[in-house]
């Protein structure tokens, strides 16, 4: 999650719309840290749940419904953290309340619909954030700035490995929404969307890719009901593309890995190598993301240390998986409008203003990926 730092003498007054699994365990605890905003409204269609967040976050108030909260006047900013597929009349609403809003990724679970928010929010003169995870996380702005200061020299190769438990054959009823296709709650969309991200933000963004998408669960099964159910979205993604200047790209993300799951970046270049890696993708297991690195030739690969100029967020003592993908900077006009269009032309995120968030545009490029089997959210 990217989060919105406007300068304001007070605190931004924050209603939250959902409190899910995510949520509880990343959003309300980093708004919750920061003085920067003030959890003022909760909602959520469990009115159990919201009044147990209100309890656990002393949030002020609890909202009967979705427009009670939107058309409070006491409120700055619209978090929206319920399903994906709820996530397009959810932001329409705090839009057209003329609420600046942030909406988890996926954004929707159609590129029409997020082209669509995007036109409203600037007819409406709304900020708007797309949260995307790890783009401007410590180790991701580090590597980005090791890159670009010349440590390896000339990328020649980038690879990357992504793996985690979730979306096995067997789903607790909690992600029962994650098995429809029309929901855009894949591994390519959900993990795609959010790893593809970080690692372009820190490598540049290719100039052309090809990708496959195979579904190796094409029945899930419900846990507590052992009702299964039939489904055709990808669990995994691998994907194989050039960046600029003639540098190979490889990315492999695969959900339902028993053991061993976690991230690997290996980023080679003429004159030196660096290597990313992470024991869980969302979890707390271990040291986040470790940075090793080598210049020169035949050298040791040796851990860099993160420098601490790096970390912005006040000392916690909340886990590395919640912090790192939770980072503060100040708001920014979301503007991708030519963007989406071109996607495929105009891979480059320097292309555009300084810090636009890109929702529409990566909807964009994960339904070029997904085409490769037919899967567009159109």
């Amino acid at each position: 999650m990217t989060l919105v730092l406007a300068r304001h003498e007070a605190p931004l007054r924050v209603g939250v719309i959902g409190v899910g699994n995510w949520a509880r365990h990343g959003h309300l605890r980093v708004l919750d840290l920061l003085p920067q905003y003030a959890l003022q409204t909760v909602y959520s269609h469990r009115r159990e749940a919201a009044e147990a967040a209100s309890r656990e976050y002393r949030i002020a108030r609890v909202a009967a419904s979705i427009d009670e909260l939107v058309e409070s006047g006491d409120i700055d900013l619209v978090v929206v953290l319920n399903t994906a597929p709820q996530h397009a009349q959810t932001v329409r609403r705090a839009i057209t309340a003329g609420k600046n809003v942030y909406c988890e990724w996926p954004l929707t679970t159609t590129l029409a619909e997020s082209e669509e928010l995007l036109r409203l929010a600037d007819a409406r003169g709304v900020r708007h954030v797309v949260g995307l995870q790890r783009r401007r996380a410590p180790h991701n702005r580090y590597v980005r700035d090791l890159i670009g200061d010349g440590y390896v020299g000339e990328l020649r190769s980038v690879r990357m490995h992504v793996s985690m438990n979730y979306f096995q054959a067997m789903r607790t009823r909690a992600l029962e929404w994650t098995v429809p296709p029309e929901n855009f709650s894949s591994v390519v969309s959900i993990y795609g969307g959010h790893f593809l991200d970080m690692l372009f933000a820190s490598t540049g963004w290719p100039v052309s890719i090809a990708a496959l998408t195979p579904n190796q669960f094409p029945e899930v099964t419900i846990r507590e009901t052992g009702v299964s159910m039939p489904t055709s979205t990808p669990d995994q993604l691998v994907l194989a593309g050039m960046l600029e200047r003639n540098a190979v790209l490889s990315v492999h993300i695969e959900g339902g890995k028993r053991n061993g799951s976690g991230v690997q970046i290996d980023i080679t270049g003429t004159q030196g190598d660096l290597r990313v890696t992470n024991v869980s993708a969302f979890g707390d297991a271990g040291d986040d993301y470790v940075i090793h690195g080598a210049h020169g030739d035949k050298a040791p690969l040796e851990r860099l240390a993160v420098p601490a100029r790096y970390y912005r967020l006040p000392a916690s003592s909340l886990p590395s998986s919640v912090l790192v993908g939770l980072r503060p900077r100040r708001a920014t006009r979301h503007a991708q409008r030519s963007h989406v269009r071109r996607c495929r032309e105009d891979a480059s995120p320097h292309r555009r203003r300084a810090g636009v968030v890109r929702g529409t545009a990566l909807h964009c490029r994960a339904d070029i990926v997904m085409s490769a089997f037919g899967r567009t959210s159109r």
